[in-house]
Order: C-alpha cells, then sequence, then structure tokens
C-alpha cells in the first residue's frame, strides 16, 4: 500500500499509537453484551445477566466443565451491593462481583439504572479492557482527524477510562444529565483518580448531552444515551443526528450503541442525516442482539486493524454496510 492511498482511505489522528495489548480477550466471550443487558437480584441463588428483556431470571444451567458467559447468573454469594438509591433521574445500584465467582464479570463493578437494571458502566480492577462493547467504542481513535472525542452518556466512565489509557494524548469531554451518576462514577468506577491523573485530557459536563459542543468541533462522538430500559426516542429523529453531526469537524464520525427493539428505526434515522455511510457491527449472533454502528466512508480495513491494539483488532472485521 503506498502512502496516498493510507491517506485517502485512513485519517491518521495526531496521537502516539495506543498502548500495547493490555489484556488478552477472555476466550469464553466472544461478543459484547449490548445495553439491554440487565441483572436481577430477586432470586437468593443467583444473580442472573439477562440478554432478553422477556427472559426469566433463574439460576444458570451449565455444567461445571463448560465455561460460563456474560448470559450466565452470578452465584447471589459472589456479588455485593456497594449502593442503592434514587436519585432524580434514575434508580442506581453499585454492585461488585467477587473474583472468586466463575463467571465474566468476576472482579467487575457494575453500574446498574433503572428499574430493569440495566448495566450502564464496568470496571475490573485487575485488567483495562472489558469484553463488552465499551471495546467496541475504543476502536474509533485511529480513524479521526485529530481533535477531542465527545461522549454522550457518559455513565460513570467506561468509555473515557478506555479512550484515555489507550491514546495517551486524546482529549475527552463527557455530557451526563445525572449528578449523582457522576458522584458515584468518582467513588466507586476510579472516575476521581482519572480526573486527577488526566486533568488535562478529561473534561465531564452535567447537562443536556443533545446541547454539547466544544470550539471547532469533535473528532469524533460516542453516543450511549438510554434511558428506562431503552435508547432514547430523540435517537430515532433524523433532524437529531443532523444536528450532531454539526457538531463534528471534517472528518469526524459518530459510533452509536444501538438497542435492538429500536433498532432499525435508529439506524434508519442515522442513515438519513449521513446518507449510505453509515456501517453496522452486530454484537452477537441471535436476531435479537443489538449493533453499534459508525458513520463515514469504512476506512483501509489493513491500517486500522495495525493502528488498534492486538486485542481490538478482531473487531475491524466485523463491520459490514447498513442495509434497509
Amino acid at each position: 500500500m503506498n502512502a496516498s492511498t493510507l491517506t485517502s482511505s485512513l485519517v491518521r489522528p495526531q496521537i502516539r499509537p495506543p498502548l500495547a495489548d493490555p489484556v488478552r480477550i477472555s476466550s469464553c466471550i466472544r461478543h459484547p453484551f449490548h445495553r439491554n443487558l440487565t441483572c436481577s437480584l430477586k432470586t437468593r441463588q443467583s444473580l442472573k445477566i439477562d440478554f432478553s428483556p422477556t427472559a426469566k431470571y433463574q439460576k444458570a444451567n451449565v455444567s461445571d466443565h463448560q465455561p460460563r458467559t456474560q448470559e450466565d447468573g452470578i452465584p447471589f454469594k459472589d456479588v455485593k451491593m456497594l449502593a442503592k438509591f434514587k436519585s432524580r433521574f434514575n434508580y442506581i445500584r453499585v454492585l461488585e462481583v467477587s473474583r472468586r465467582a466463575d463467571h465474566p464479570f468476576a472482579g467487575a463493578r457494575l453500574l446498574l439504572l433503572d428499574d430493569p437494571g440495566n448495566i450502564h458502566s464496568i470496571n475490573f480492577n485487575h485488567k483495562l479492557l472489558t469484553d463488552t462493547y465499551f471495546d467496541v467504542f475504543a476502536t474509533l481513535p485511529p480513524i479521526l482527524p485529530p481533535g477531542p472525542v465527545g461522549i454522550l452518556g457518559f455513565g460513570a466512565g467506561s468509555s473515557a477510562k478506555l479512550l484515555l489509557e489507550l491514546y495517551p494524548e486524546l482529549v475527552v469531554h463527557g455530557w451526563e444529565i445525572d449528578p449523582s451518576v457522576i458522584s458515584v462514577g468518582r467513588e466507586y468506577f476510579d472516575l476521581g483518580k482519572i480526573e486527577k491523573e488526566h486533568k488535562d485530557r478529561i473534561f465531564v459536563h452535567i447537562g443536556d448531552a443533545f446541547r454539547a459542543s466544544v470550539k471547532d468541533g469533535f473528532a469524533g462522538i460516542l453516543v450511549d444515551l438510554f434511558s428506562k430500559g431503552s435508547v432514547v426516542p430523540e435517537l430515532q429523529d433524523a433532524t437529531v443526528w443532523a444536528r450532531l453531526k454539526c457538531q463534528l469537524r471534517e472528518g469526524g464520525r459518530i459510533m452509536v450503541n444501538v438497542r435492538v427493539e429500536v433498532m432499525e428505526e435508529t439506524l434508519e434515522a442515522v442513515r438519513v442525516a449521513f446518507g449510505d455511510e453509515v456501517h453496522v457491527l452486530r454484537l452477537g449472533n441471535k436476531k435479537d442482539d443489538s449493533s453499534v454502528a459508525v458513520t463515514g466512508p469504512l476506512p483501509e480495513l489493513a491500517a486500522w486493524n495495525k493502528a488498534l491494539p492486538r486485542s481490538l483488532r478482531h473487531y475491524v472485521d466485523m463491520w459490514a454496510p447498513y442495509t434497509t
């Protein structure tokens, strides 16, 4: 590949290469979970983590020799409730899963919001990557022009942590409507530590994500906006996506996490605003699994792959054009 071909197909950010491979992807997790992942505390036997809003919560029927997946239940004895309260916007719970648990979430802290118990943030104390869609978000910076990245739906800072650690010169602006979620992030999810260590690179804003803006525009925007267990209805409106598009600088892109129930409506709204330059990564093999979408022409895959840490490279080949 010559230099002109690479330049035309892949916009190189003015940042240092990502850190060396930070963690090996677990062999029993092949696809990230999606935003409607839920937890139930109703059973005393297990904490069921569920991909389907209609599935029943029950003890996982997994034999001892089979590796557990994110769909399996977590034994109740391996889960500790660190915080539980209602804010103006959310029913907030923070769970900690024991390192001894036979589950992919062993050693994780989970932020649950709303009555369905949707997981909005995850943090491991022993590894950086999460084996979830947050890792897909972390593949975006190498295909962006120079400039800051906005996170709409900041949560407790899971996406920001990955971006700041993997791309040492990247600047992140996050928007979160609930100040209580930010407080929880600072106390339980290392957000306070991250803000101190990267005080010139991370800026957290409390307020309406749809009013997010920075001088000269964003190089990229991550959209992760959910309320009451579903994608916010504004994301099914093409005019909202057109306004977000106006907040991008030249060559900028948007990556969005989409829940299955309104996936087609949301993706169609994105397509109206961005034309046919929309690509989708399916987060599982089931027809009801959700997706992540990215705007803009698909970059040259070999160059994108080379620009990523090894643990993230397998996502590059999973993208496909969005078709109605």
